[in-house]
This record gives structure tokens, C-alpha cells and sequence, in this order.
């Protein structure tokens, strides 16, 4: 799936790590980690009770046309909220990170071509003003990496609804609302 550029400064991101294409020549490595500022603000954003230590390693390859290709690794440290439970849910994430960057024109020629586009697994970033930025990457891996239902260990949910026998009082449960409605 095609992701939309950012294209005004209300879409800024909450954590941007410019680099400069001319400056990686063959290969390019560096680490990047998110200020306590920056942290606070993307646990706020992903709904998190806290986040901690958000690093990022790369290593970044010239891979021909002006195509660029990051291996890297995230780590970090985040507290959810249990689903259950309510209760804080600790984890450590330690994901791989791989992500092609092409130049614009090679993106645009690709979104032409809609055969060779559905071949790809995962679409390529694209090159904007010679600047490639690691920010976004950094916080979409962070953000498709939760756990989108934690559930501290041990905790469990049992749900048990008794049909209401004849002449009880009015049926309770998640489509009891629904039977309301249905009878007026």
C-alpha cells in the first residue's frame, strides 16, 4: 500500500532525523535515539503509559538509480495498557528494520506502472529534496510493532451470559441494545 507524502508543516513529524543523500557515498552507518521530549510525545500519540529508551541503528547502501536501501534495528522500551485488566503492560521491542528509498521519479514511475507496483512487498520512501529522513521510519516501525491488544501475563477475560429465564428482568449483553431497538 502507497503511504502519502507529508505535505504541509501541521503534518511535521514528531520525530525527524534528516539526512542528506550526497553525503552517503557507498555505505552509510550511524544510531539515532529519541530526546525525553520526543518520547513523551510519541507515547502520546501511540496511547502509551510510557516509553523508554527508543534507539535506532542502521546502516544505509547505494543500491543504483539513486536508490538507497537501510537495514537497521529498533529498541525500546514501552508500557501498555493491559486490555484486561487495566494494569501496566512492560515490553521490550528489538525489531529489524528494512526499508528501500528511491528518488521521486522513480516512485512516480512506479505508481504508473500499477503490474510492477503489486509485485512489491512493501512500497519505497521517497528521496524529497535530496534528503532522506529516518524519523518517520523510526515511528511507523515503532508504532506497527505494539502490541495492539497487550494483556498482562495471567490476566484473562471470561465473558458468561445467562439467557434471562421467563418473567427476569431484561436481557443484559452486547446486542441487548440491539433486541431494544428491533422491538419498537
Amino acid at each position: 500500500m502507497r503511504r502519502e507524502t507529508m505535505r504541509s508543516a501541521t503534518d511535521r513529524a514528531v520525530l525527524s532525523r534528516p539526512l542528506k543523500v550526497e553525503e552517503i557515498r557507498e555505505t552509510a552507518s550511524g544510531a539515532l535515539a529519541a530526546t525525553e521530549a520526543e518520547m513523551a510525545e510519541i507515547a502520546r500519540l501511540l496511547d502509551l503509559v510510557a516509553l523508554e529508551g527508543l534507539g535506532f541503528s542502521y546502516r544505509i547502501t547505494q543500491a543504483g538509480e539513486g536508490r538507497l536501501h537501510l537495514n537497521g534495528r529498533l529498541v525500546a522500551g514501552v508500557t501498555q495498557t493491559c486490555v484486561v485488566s487495566l494494569d501496566p503492560v512492560t515490553t521490550t521491542l528489538d525489531v529489524p528494520v528494512e526499508v528501500d528509498f528511491w528518488p521521486q521519479t522513480l516512485v512516480e514511475a512506479l505508481e504508473r506502472n500499477g503490474e510492477e507496483a503489486g509485485s512489491l512487498l512493501d512500497w519505497p520512501e521517497p528521496i524529497v529534496g535530496e534528503t532522506i529522513d529516518l524519523g518517520p521510519v523510526v515511528y511507523e516501525v515503532l508504532a506497527t510493532s505494539l502490541d495492539p491488544y497487550p494483556k498482562r501475563e495471567g490476566a484473562s477475560f471470561e465473558w458468561s451470559q445467562q439467557p434471562p429465564e421467563a418473567g427476569e428482568g431484561p436481557r443484559t449483553g452486547p446486542f441487548a441494545a440491539l433486541e431494544a431497538l428491533k422491538r419498537r
